[in-house]
């Protein structure tokens, strides 16, 4: 097979839950740890920082990787989903993994692991953690796929676990109230390892408390800090304050066992696209029009979105806007019935998966919170019109799903 071909095997015979959602779903690490066993439990040979948490994690991940690339570390980075390319998901230093690897991984390892069928974020992890072995990384950062007590990263012991924030996301599987859903997350703390949380509220703060003393886990509210140092970020979401908050909160933990220079911060913030292939977080893709996408996908991401887009100055603004299944549309609407003030104009889409919200369903939802816009059967038709429309002082957003993102992107 040749890498497209792999690729398209990978997809179509492994459970994708970007394809398919909740029946891609595996809970358990039965499988997880046969694959780990498999291959020799690569991930023992270097560190590990695990990152999980509602919105943040992305960004939080890629940032953490690009300053110790910049402090001459080499990093290995996994996260998902993918925008374009496959291979986005697993790097080192910045770059992806070679299609030949993904060829060859499969190939000789198929025999194995057709009789388990894992899912395909179980066999994109084991590609993972393999690769980062045989590139000899010092640290790997791995970003939690869904939840974290059952997601399949959790086989690690890393030197330090991070838990972003917490919101309503995927209930189905981790919990209806805050307080489950921090639960599942906190399964990610490993006893004596030390924890940050980025934000807590009054419900989910004791379940972190009550896990990290089981575990006798030091845990730092990176909320509560006072972490006085000036960086440029070239991640421009009003929601990276946050963010940013968080990682000066790890940065302190790690720098407790490791050099990381205030230089190699810096540079970390200011070039983490360029160091790590960032894309999609508040990403300019033109000026006159100006035009911004953003992966923000769910109602949490959407408060500061919402508010950062009705902040930009401009004549009209016409938002390219598409959603999956899973997220919690109707609230997201009545956000932007609620923020978005005059001149605004919506171009209602689908992304090319199967758990888009058909077109047809979302201007009909949109109706009810008095959202007009017309309905366009793809991205880019719906993008191209948005920009043909667009005067030069006028704004173009595309968004409401990372998969809206990746297909304008691809």
């Amino acid at each position: 097979m040749n890498y497209q071909e792999t690729t398209e095997y990978l997809f179509n015979s492994t459970p994708v839950f970007e394809k398919i959602g909740a029946k891609a779903y595996k809970p358990g690490l039965q499988t997880t740890h046969e694959l780990d066993e498999h291959f020799g439990h690569p991930h023992r040979q270097y560190k590990t920082i695990h990152i999980a948490g509602t919105n943040g994690k992305g960004s939080c991940s890629h940032t953490i990787a690009a300053i110790l690339q910049s402090q001459g570390y080499k990093v290995g980075l996994y996260t998902s989903p993918h925008l374009v390319d496959f291979r986005e998901r697993i790097r080192v230093n910045g770059e992806c993994l070679p299609e030949q690897y993904v060829i060859d991984f499969v190939e000789e390892n198929r025999a194995f692991f057709e009789p388990l069928h894992p899912s395909f974020f179980e066999l994109t992890t084991a590609m993972a953690f393999k690769y980062f072995a045989e590139q000899k990384v010092d640290y790997a950062v791995i970003e939690v796929g869904l939840g974290g007590r059952l997601d399949c990263t959790n086989i690690i012991t890393p030197v330090l676990s991070v838990i972003t924030n917490i919101s309503f996301d995927h209930t189905q599987f981790l919990g209806n109230t805050l307080a489950e859903i921090a639960g599942e997350k906190a399964g990610i703390i490993k006893p004596d390892v030390p924890v940050v949380i980025g934000e807590y509220i009054e419900e989910t703060r004791p379940v972190f408390e009550k896990v990290a003393e089981e575990r006798h886990s030091p845990i730092l509210f990176a909320q509560n800090e006072d972490i006085s140092m000036n960086v440029d970020m070239e991640l421009k979401g009003s929601y990276q304050e946050r963010n940013r908050k968080t990682i000066l909160a790890a940065l302190k933990v790690l720098r407790q066992t490791m050099t990381i220079s205030d230089e190699a911060i810096r540079n970390g913030f200011g070039h983490v696209c360029e160091l790590t292939g960032l894309r999609g977080r508040w990403e300019k893709l033109g000026e006159a029009p100006l035009v911004i996408c953003d992966t923000g996908h769910n109602l949490a991401g959407w408060k500061y979105l919402a508010t950062q887009i009705n902040d930009v100055d401009a004549q009209v603004k016409h938002i390219v806007f598409g959603m999956v299944d899973d997220k919690d549309v109707e609230h997201v609407l009545q956000l932007l019935r609620d923020k978005l003030k005059n001149g605004v104009k919506f171009y209602w889409t689908q992304p090319s998966t199967k758990r888009a919200i058909p077109v047809e369903k979302l201007r009909d939802t949109a109706l009810k919170y008095n959202l007009h816009g017309e309905m366009y059967h793809s991205v880019k038709e719906a993008y191209m019109t948005a920009k043909a429309n667009a005067k030069n002082d006028d704004f173009v957003f595309v968004g409401g799903s990372s998969y809206v993102v990746a297909d304008l992107l691809s």
